[in-house]
């Protein structure tokens, strides 16, 4: 589970709906002093929310581009249905994806999604118009891989979902933590975490939680759309190893950032290298050379 490293947001960062013609989502908006470069949006994993870009919020608008996290359909504080899951087929979330890009604009668009984000931002593209080009200036996959999770963390994804089939969230939270018991964080408690747990869809999870399993490999088809793309994780990763990572980054001809000292959510590991990291490969999209 991700862990920000609060979920108030900074000096300069606005928490708001975005309308859009699917729906409303609930945003974290970083908007720069000056006219904007462009734009990012970015998208969070499995069990996560907007909250989990919050430190890379600020250097991105400081750089001068709007960064816009979202929460998708049915996690943390973007409704949805608790009890049906054909909302969040990995169609829909996509579909979600292109109506919340075209509300943001704002010039050049820039997409980023993180682990399961990752996926459905990769779906996003593949259904764009012009597969992407014309909609989003760059893709960047955060410790998303080519295809289906790890078999140990499928075996912690089955066990999930299984468990959401039959407890109630509360019941889930608290299995979770007898069988997981949180790491040392700077967070006030644990119950801001909690709380997000409690205001996440259990038929999204459940649903997200079989797509991780059983994704298939589109790295071909998404190699064939020209958009400059970037392939960003930390040096540790057992959801998809890093050496499935650089492989991936291979076969997409993509930009390949290794972030030192961080895992599977460099974001909050190490924000400061990412965002660094993140803002060079978009400098580098904007003149033409990744």
């Amino acid at each position: 589970m991700s862990r920000p490293p609060t979920f108030t947001p900074p000096p300069g960062v606005a928490a708001h709906a975005l309308h859009t013609a699917r729906g409303d989502f609930a945003t974290l908006d970083a908007r720069p002093a000056g006219e904007a470069r462009g734009t990012v949006l970015l998208l969070p994993g499995f069990t996560g929310s907007k909250e989990d870009f919050i430190a890379l919020l600020r250097p991105i608008a400081d750089a001068g581009y709007r960064a816009v996290s979202v929460d998708g359909r049915g996690q943390y504080e973007s409704a949805g249905p608790a009890d049906n899951e054909s909302p969040y087929a990995q169609g829909e979330l996509a579909s979600d994806v292109l109506a919340q890009a075209a509300a943001v604009g704002g010039g050049p668009l820039h997409l980023l999604g993180h682990s399961l984000g990752g996926q459905i931002a990769r779906a996003a593209v593949l259904r764009a118009p012009g597969t992407g080009a014309g909609t989003f200036a760059s893709l960047t996959l955060m410790s998303s891989g080519p295809a289906q999770i790890s078999p140990s963390q499928q075996a912690r994804a089955k066990m999930l979902t299984d468990a959401l089939a039959v407890l109630s969230m509360a019941e889930a939270w608290e299995a979770i933590q007898a069988h997981d018991p949180p790491e040392d964080t700077d967070l006030d408690g644990d119950e801001a975490l909690r709380e997000r747990w409690l205001r996440h869809s259990p038929a999204q999870l459940i649903t997200t939680g079989k797509q991780l399993c059983a994704e298939p490999d589109r790295v071909t088809e998404l190699a064939a759309t020209p958009l400059p793309k970037h392939v960003i994780s930390g040096e540790r990763d057992d959801t998809w190893p890093v050496a499935w990572l650089d492989d991936m980054a291979k076969r997409l001809r993509a930009h390949r950032t290794v972030i030192t000292g961080a895992e599977h959510s460099p974001n909050t590991d190490r924000p400061e290298e990412t965002a660094a990291a993140l803002l060079a490969f978009w400098e580098d999209s904007h003149l033409g050379r990744a």
